[in-house]
């Protein structure tokens, strides 16, 4: 077991991916709609981009399950699980968009081509939206739940703790003593 958690790393290129992909998918649809530059080539671009989101994604995603089990020490399964689901759809999303984009490069005719952009311009924002909800459920993991315990110095204490409320229905919070 790594003792330094990859996920938390892996997760912002996804994360930036997504939130840019609108902007970039749309100005790339415009510039194509409007030839102000090879639309093409310039969608091949695109397409490369959401290529790497869905790659980044998946790995993301397979990093946080490799680290599931630590972190179960001390936050609810049912809360990670809610994670694991927004990041399986949010890939299943860039993986549909991807599909989209590769389309618009491949089938025959223009203007086929210049609606299934738009068409996949409009998936970007939905993977934006997708996106958002599963970094919004990973950070509530963090700093709501406490995940981050689970790597934390002293977080044996915090592994136990957690151990005994799970017992009781659900994960320990954890207090900071703050006095010196």
């Amino acid at each position: 077991m790594n003792p330094v958690p990859l996920h938390p790393a892996i997760v912002h290129l996804p994360v930036a991916l997504s939130i840019l992909m609108p902007f970039l998918a749309g100005a790339a649809a415009l510039a194509w709609w409007r030839t102000w530059l090879p639309g093409r080539k310039l969608w091949g671009a695109v397409a490369a981009l959401q290529a790497l989101l869905l790659v980044s994604a998946f790995v993301a995603l397979r990093t946080g399950e490799n680290e599931e089990e630590r972190v179960e020490a001390v936050v609810a399964e049912r809360v990670l699980e809610q994670h694991e689901e927004a990041a399986q759809v949010f890939v299943a999303g860039a993986s549909a968009v991807l599909v989209l984009a590769l389309a618009a490069l491949l089938v025959p005719g223009e203007p086929v081509r210049r609606t299934l952009a738009l068409v996949a311009v409009a998936g970007t924002v939905v993977v934006l939206g997708l996106g958002f909800r599963t970094g919004k459920a990973g950070g509530e993991l963090v700093y709501a739940h406490g995940a981050a315990s689970a790597y934390a110095k002293g977080g044996a204490a915090a592994r136990e703790a957690a151990g005994e409320a799970a017992g009781k229905g659900g994960a320990a919070a954890t207090e900071v003593d703050d006095e010196d």
